[in-house]
């Protein structure tokens, strides 16, 4: 029987009850891949951030058999520069080996006890002063939504830990069960940037006073070069008042929103397929391969080989034995 991988959750003093959460609800709609355990340093009850505790079922003892651990955040201000002992000892207990995983402020739990030195890290953009002050040895970087180091992955804050755990999804079994997932969760299974990425489902329904027919028709075209006027004709609307209703109704402009959908249906391609990135290119929409390549990188800062090997790696071997290094930018 395969081994059913263990993922324990650390709840510290102070955590918040939605990010604490995470791990069980997007591991465990992976159709019984991973087993998600939550313990505290003394297996006692866990004051949050909010106006109740929570009783959790194993202490410390549980982290000597994870495969995976997870660091929810908790109130910063909670944290000094000394993590308490417990925190410190417990940490030591975990299996060797183990993954390390932090959300938003449970960077500062690794960093205190000298986990992430020298190496690159991310966590809430409100409190990276705060943390290049106290561990500048850290290579810290406030404009992701996460880094992926190898056996220690550190996100931003809040929702940014649905995107790690997709990610390790990702990694571990492939693209077609972490947009599973993604799915079940209600959840982009990509994003970039806070913006919702490529999710197979149908686009809103049109409303005669919006922009959703705009939409729906670049989708279904996608593969089409199209203007701003053709966009506007599909909505009914004079050009302006179109760019403003789009941007209002989107939270970006047509032209952005046009290839972030294209940048997504590129990703999936390179997830799900060998084609190659003429092919790729051909389909979405881009000029060429050259182009494609160019917006690539803008949006996620890796190349398309890059991403394939990240996304397909571990269900087939790397021709150039190498290893992706991933950060995923936010802007």
């Amino acid at each position: 029987m395969a081994h059913t991988h263990r993922i324990v959750v650390l709840a510290v003093d102070g955590v918040y009850p939605f990010e604490l959460g995470i791990p069980s609800r997007v591991f465990g709609a992976a159709n019984g891949r991973y087993e998600v355990l939550t313990c505290s340093v003394d297996g006692r009850p866990v004051r949050t951030n909010s106006d109740f505790s929570i009783t959790v079922e194993h202490g410390p003892e549980a982290l000597r058999t994870a495969d995976t651990v997870v660091i929810p955040p908790f109130v910063t201000t909670a944290v000094t520069r000394e993590v308490p002992q417990s925190v410190v000892e417990a940490l030591a207990s975990a299996a060797p080996g183990r993954r390390l995983v932090s959300i938003c402020t449970g960077a500062f739990v690794l960093a205190a006890a000298g986990l992430l030195d020298g190496r690159p890290a991310t966590t809430h953009w409100v409190v990276t002063d705060l943390f290049r002050e106290w561990f500048p040895q850290v290579a810290l970087n406030p404009d992701v939504l996460f880094i992926d180091d190898g056996d220690v992955l550190t996100s931003a804050g809040a929702a940014s830990g649905l995107d790690v755990c997709l990610h390790i999804i990702r990694k571990d079994h492939g693209s077609e069960v972490a947009n599973q997932v993604a799915r079940m969760c209600i959840v982009p299974p990509w994003r970039d940037g806070g913006q919702a990425q490529y999710i197979q489902h149908p686009v809103p329904e049109s409303k005669a006073s919006g922009t959703a027919a705009a939409r729906q028709w670049a989708l279904e075209n996608i593969h089409e070069p199209m203007t701003l006027t053709e966009l506007a004709e599909h909505s009914h609307m004079s050009l302006r008042t179109f760019a403003r209703r789009f941007t209002e109704e989107v939270g970006m402009s047509p032209g952005r929103w046009l290839i972030q959908q294209r940048v997504d249906r590129t990703r999936h391609l390179l997830e799900t397929t060998d084609l190659p990135v003429d092919e790729i290119a051909g389909q979405v929409g881009f000029a060429g391969g050259t182009s494609l390549r160019e917006h690539l990188h803008a949006a996620i800062g890796v190349s398309p080989l890059a991403y394939r090997r990240t996304f397909r790696g571990a269900l087939s071997p790397d021709p150039l034995g190498t290893t992706a290094h991933t950060t995923l930018r936010t802007r």
